[in-house]
């Protein structure tokens, strides 16, 4: 994950070297996960048919040339739209089908655990990659960070093929059937409430993580006659960051002793409630703009692995690689509409240099996270009335 964040750690860089409007910026922000969006459904609902090994492997290939790609020709909007795809591509078969790789080859019963660090170290990832990006970009430039941050991805295939063993996934029952059967994965009730759910998580995470350096940018600029921050925006959504994991991990644990869907759902108001003012707190002193930006994202990332663990324990046998592609898929095609939508907010309500445009982006943000709890709470009603004699009645209440 090491050029994930490279774009956006880079983005007021390139901002003034390329002009972009902040809606460009958001379109290039959001190619990445357009392209995650586009591979997802071939790659991870193909580890139900060949070791999932293989697919991470060529997806790493896929990273490193788009992440490479973008620095040595990216020129403008049109060039770093298809290099950001080509990379958003690469997660796509590393992400989920790593996710597979780990599930196959532990006990059912730990699943929930394993699964909550397993996507918290995508939080590490991404505060390493606005690290690397930051130091890197200001002894050599933007295009030699791009090119170096691809050698993490070739790392990493390396590390998967010498560190796992190879598995062929079992069968599904009767056969298979179509390669991504997105009907059969949303006919499970359960599955469907946790998908839409994740959906809105990532629409407020990644329109968060696309859009934060150029925020604390922002308003560190805003107190610009009083000195400089103790830490630059990009060290700062760094850290920030890195405190994902914790929260992800311990809101799995909390979600496991208290009702998953309950302590979700709470958690997802919070955020969104937080997501709604937080944009308009830019001219408070920086410290308290920077603790208040930890605090929300504590909570954006508290409910991540609970929803992800939530859904491989509804999700049916012999469609588990299916029903985390659709997870995956509208997750992160959330992901790719939020920073073009924050983008394009910010210039309806006057641009970047405006406090009120920052307020009303967040509050895209928080509209969509609000979606979450809505869905979880809707799934809850339908199943009290479903009778009890239906199938999949009693395994969509058991994990609830």
């Amino acid at each position: 994950m090491t050029a994930t964040m490279a774009y956006p750690t880079l983005l007021t860089v390139l901002l003034a070297e390329w002009g972009l409007s902040n809606s460009s910026a958001g379109l290039i922000g959001g190619s990445f996960f357009g392209g995650y969006m586009l591979a997802v459904p071939v790659l991870t609902s193909l580890t139900d048919r060949i070791d999932a090994r293989r697919i991470y492997f060529f997806a790493t290939l896929l990273a490193a040339a788009g992440t490479a790609g973008f620095g040595w020709l990216a020129e403008g909007v049109a060039t770093a739209v298809l290099f950001q795809a080509i990379a958003g591509m690469g997660l796509a078969g590393t992400y989920m089908p790593g996710l597979r790789i780990l599930s196959d080859r532990i006990d059912t019963r730990r699943h929930s655990r394993y699964i909550a660090f397993y996507t918290s170290s995508f939080g590490i990832g991404t505060s390493l990659s606005i690290l690397l990006a930051g130091w890197i970009a200001e002894a050599l430039g933007w295009r030699d960070t791009f090119v170096l941050l691809g050698i993490g991805p070739l790392v990493a295939g390396v590390l998967v093929l010498l560190g796992t063993d190879a598995r062929r996934p079992e069968p599904a029952p009767g056969g298979h059937g179509p390669l991504l059967d997105i009907r059969g994965v949303l006919a499970n009730r359960s599955a469907r409430s946790y998908i839409l759910a994740y959906a809105a998580h990532c629409w407020e995470l990644f329109g968060l993580r696309s859009w934060m350096v150029a925020f604390l940018a922002f308003s560190a600029s805003l107190h610009a006659a009083t000195g400089r921050p103790f830490l630059s925006a990009a060290a700062a959504a760094a850290a920030i960051n890195l405190l994902g994991p914790l929260a992800s991990i311990f809101g799995n644990e909390f979600a496991a002793t208290y009702g998953r869907r309950r302590t979700i759902a709470r958690v997802m108001w919070a955020s969104a409630a937080m997501g709604a003012v937080i944009g308009f707190t830019a001219p408070l002193p920086w410290l308290v703009v920077f603790l208040l930006m930890v605090a929300y994202f504590l909570l954006v990332m508290g409910e991540s692995a609970a929803l992800t663990a939530g859904l491989i324990a509804v999700a049916a046998p012999g469609r588990r690689g299916a029903t985390m592609a659709v997870h995956s898929l509208l997750g992160f095609g959330a992901g790719f509409a939020a920073p073009l939508a924050f983008g394009i907010m910010l210039d309806l309500f006057g641009g970047a240099e405006r406090t009120a445009a920052w307020g009303m982006a967040f509050v895209s943000l928080a509209l969509g996270a609000a979606v979450g709890p809505l869905a979880l709470a809707w799934q809850r009603r339908t199943a009290r009335r479903r009778p009890r004699g239906k199938p999949g009645t009693r395994r969509a209440r058991g994990t609830s």
